[in-house]
């Protein structure tokens, strides 16, 4: 066992990941921290109207950079990977112009047809959210394949505390939803510029080569997969994980919308904290292993297996005692949201577990078969909310179906690419 533990340690992909999970872990803190303070600052309906926010602006994101940046990670020349950034930051200029002019030009109808009313005055901050979320996906992406994970640890600290301490301090002037939305944008900005410097720094002391000029049409066609198959793929899967936000305000409530934001964020800290940790140092390391002509299962597996393993504990706490811990942290009028996270909790544990699963899929060349699992996906999700709504006529129970659906959609994922791999 002592052997084991010293192998653990002296691992550079093991090491990788305790970076990761140290930086993350602390922006996570930083934010259940001050979340506390928050909750008591803007109430349940104030909570929704960010939501609804985040809701359209996780649908519309994907279109940003039709995905090129995520390929960023798979060029072996540095110069290509520069040119596919650049490439993603000319594409979100456009795709971001196009949306605020359909947004300025098509105002009434679009917030008429999607119940917007509560994100009307701040609905023009969607385009520049985007534009700002590509900035933040092009360094992130680039911190990893740099393997800079003290930095990207760093800088999510830095960023989350300077965004709870804006939300927490403004909000005491004005507890309204434009100091959270617009904190929001702004923090996606702040991110980016925090990475961005530290990249230039860390540039001065290494000296990089350089390569030759890359080649716009070239790299385009070699990596169009991204464009074709995983924006839509990934445009469908933000759908399918904003329906609940969209359906509960059109069938229910701002609170009710509310109540669900709050849950989802904090059940979304130990996905984040854990398996988005593991599957940025894993997403390098399956590409390499891939690349060397090896089979990627046993890893796959493996890191898929851990994740469950760990992610069992905080979920199954959550699950008996999701009511009394969110009413006794964030105050008694949300204690429908701890209701909420016992259901929801079943879900995102497998969501954790399946982390290594989604990121080996670009690595498979697995994109076709990944968008139309997920366009199947989305019909599922939305017959569940529907019938879940028709038979309980509660919000609760709405919740309950599309988070059992969740379920079912990812143990099927994970067969399908385990056996891929």
């Amino acid at each position: 066992m002592f052997n084991k533990i010293k192998l653990l340690t002296q691992s550079k992909f093991a090491r990788n990941v305790a970076v990761v999970v140290t930086g993350t872990a602390g922006a996570q803190a930083i934010a259940m921290v001050f979340s506390p303070v928050i909750t008591r600052i803007y109430g349940p309906e104030t909570f929704g109207a960010m939501g609804t926010f985040i809701a359209i602006f996780e649908m519309i994101s994907p279109l940003a950079a039709l995905s090129y940046p995520m390929a960023m990670v798979l060029p072996k020349q540095d110069s290509d990977a520069i040119g596919l950034a650049k490439i993603s930051i000319w594409i979100a200029v456009i795709t971001s112009l196009i949306t605020a002019m359909v947004l300025i030009l098509f105002k009434t109808p679009v917030v008429e047809a999607f119940n917007l009313h509560a994100i009307e005055p701040y609905i023009l901050l969607l385009p520049i959210t985007m534009l700002f979320s590509v900035l933040v996906t092009i360094s992130s992406q680039w911190t990893i394949r740099k393997r800079l994970f003290k930095l990207k640890a760093k800088t999510a600290i830095l960023q989350a505390l300077i965004i709870s301490l804006m939300k927490a301090g403004l909000g005491l002037l004005n507890p309204s939803a434009i100091i959270l939305i617009g904190t929001t944008s702004f923090g996606y900005l702040l991110q980016a510029a925090l990475i961005g410097i530290g990249i230039r720094e860390k540039d001065k002391e290494d000296k990089p080569s350089t390569h030759s000029s890359f080649q716009v049409t070239g790299l385009l066609k070699q990596y169009k997969d991204f464009a074709y198959y995983r924006t839509p793929q990934i445009f469908l899967n933000s759908v399918g994980q904003s329906l609940p936000i969209l359906m509960l305000a059109n069938l229910f409530s701002p609170a009710a919308v509310g109540f669900y934001v709050l849950a989802r964020t904090v059940l979304f800290v130990p996905s984040s904290l854990i398996g988005t940790s593991v599957a940025e140092v894993f997403y390098p390391k399956f590409v390499e292993t891939i690349r060397n002509g090896e089979s990627g299962k046993k890893l796959l597996v493996k890191a898929s297996a851990t994740l469950a393993a760990i992610g069992s504990v905080p979920y199954l706490v959550l699950i008996a005692f999701g009511p009394w811990l969110f009413a006794l942290i964030f105050g008694a009028e949300w204690k429908e949201a701890g209701e909420f996270s016992r259901w929801m909790s079943i879900w995102l544990f497998v969501v954790l577990a399946t982390r290594p699963i989604i990121a080996a899929i670009p690595a498979l060349s697995l994109q076709g078969l990944f968008l139309v699992f997920e366009a199947i996906a989305v019909l599922i999700r939305i017959f569940a909310i529907l019938i879940g709504y028709l038979w309980t006529g509660t919000a609760l129970g709405a919740v309950m179906a599309f988070s059992l659906s969740n379920v079912i959609i990812y143990a099927a994922l994970t067969i399908i690419i385990v056996r891929k791999a």
